[in-house]
């Protein structure tokens, strides 16, 4: 069973309530548009055969124009020939010939009248496709946001990271054992011109901040 029953129902659809009661907002929205785009089909396919119905009847109303104008002729010419029963009996049928032309127009403008609300109906159900279809954009980029940020969650917080992280802390662990044993190496053992040049400049930064500290307190004293 189809989610609308007919035109009218697709036209005054309102999506987002359909899609907020749906479990399955992709699905519904994706079934919509199936639905609305067979309707479109079935609509058109009805005006091409008005159209095509009309076309029919023109062609008919022609003939039958014809068939008045040989009637005519034939009741001049029983006239001419002094044969008054004869022209009134071609006079009778050209009238029947009119009065069908005159009911085929009146069947034309009816189909007319249909053709325009057909016309319409399409340009409503256009319209609708369109939003229809802006809706089903809408709807797969949330989803794809959705999931994406599920993986970033399940990138950052997820059990695979934890264990990440924890075989991380083992590796700084065994970083800082090594480093630990290398300066231990180096405990007692005589400094190096660098590391005695080094503390030389360290020694004077020092020496430099002290007395400058000291002239600060004696001018503020």
């Amino acid at each position: 069973m189809g989610i609308f029953s007919r035109t009218r129902d697709i036209v005054a659809a309102n999506f987002a309530d359909l899609l907020e009661k749906a479990e399955d907002p992709a699905k519904m929205i994706r079934m919509i548009i199936l639905e609305m785009e067979e309707t479109l089909v079935e609509v058109r396919a009805s005006a091409a055969r008005t159209i095509a119905d009309q076309k029919e009847m023109r062609r008919h109303i022609s003939k039958l124009e014809q068939l008045q104008d040989s009637w005519t002729e034939k009741a001049e010419l029983a006239l001419s020939k002094d044969r008054e029963d004869l022209a009134k009996a071609a006079l009778v049928e050209k009238q029947k010939a009119a009065d069908m032309a005159e009911q085929l127009k009146i069947e034309i403008k009816v189909l007319d009248d249909a053709l325009r609300a057909s016309e319409e109906d399409i340009a409503k159900l256009q319209k609708k496709l369109t939003e229809a279809r802006t809706k089903q954009s809408n709807v797969q980029t949330r989803l794809e946001s959705a999931n994406n940020r599920y993986r970033l969650r399940e990138m950052y917080a997820g059990p695979k990271t934890h264990e990440a992280f924890s075989r991380f802390d083992v590796l700084e662990r065994r970083v800082d054992d090594a480093e630990g044993r290398a300066e231990a190496l180096g405990l007692g053992a005589p400094k190096s011109l660098e590391e005695e040049i080094a503390e030389l400049r360290q020694s004077d930064k020092v020496d430099a901040e002290l007395a400058a500290l000291k002239a600060r307190l004696k001018k503020e004293g």
